[in-house]
């Protein structure tokens, strides 16, 4: 795994080989950043990372200067490996042991990008009931942008805000949007 740009660039990160992980593969990851870098100066963003396993989507960020990220994830060696990794390159990472689904129902700030990897054999519904609660507890901003990385079995494009999809092999970006303020 490594960092494919900003300060960082080139940097191999590698995790221990006993994580419960799947990482985004570079390829994927260059692709997702290259479409980012079209929508967002990176240094302004709050960034949100569930599913976040051995942090990889989040180092990219940082590297790239994003200075406030949180990373999510149930499992424990995974916070310890991404807490180790962002002191070790000076990154402004929360790291936080929780349920993604927990998580998404107590959490207050307002991030200007989302991204989750959880695991492809998630239930359909649980995909579909962690988009909704992003968007019904409000912590997408306006102009922001969530991304749900996801098996090519799974179908997100029926749900609201949902904007477009890439496929990569046998993973899905889905993109969803809020362009504009919706009045009540």
């Amino acid at each position: 795994m490594r960092i494919i740009s900003g300060q960082y660039k080139g940097r191999r990160i590698s995790p221990p080989k006993n994580l419960p992980v799947r990482p985004t593969t570079d390829m994927s990851k260059e692709s997702l950043f290259n479409i980012l870098n079209n929508h967002f100066t990176f240094s302004e963003l709050t960034v949100l990372d569930l599913f976040a396993g051995t942090g990889n989507i989040s180092y990219e960020f940082a590297s790239r200067g994003s200075n406030n990220i949180t990373c999510v994830d149930e499992d424990f060696g995974c916070i310890k490996f991404i807490k180790q990794t962002a002191s070790e390159y000076d990154f402004n990472i929360a790291a936080v042991k929780s349920n993604v689904f927990s998580f998404l129902e107590k959490a207050n700030t307002v991030y200007n990008f989302i991204f989750a990897d959880p695991p492809y054999n998630l239930e359909q519904a649980k995909l579909e009931k962690m988009v909704q609660s992003v968007f019904d507890r409000k912590l997408l901003a306006v102009g922001g942008m969530m991304v749900i990385e996801h098996s090519k079995h799974s179908k997100l494009s029926h749900l609201p805000n949902y904007t477009f999809g890439k496929n990569y092999g046998g993973s899905v970006f889905s993109f969803f949007e809020i362009s504009e303020e919706v009045s009540a």
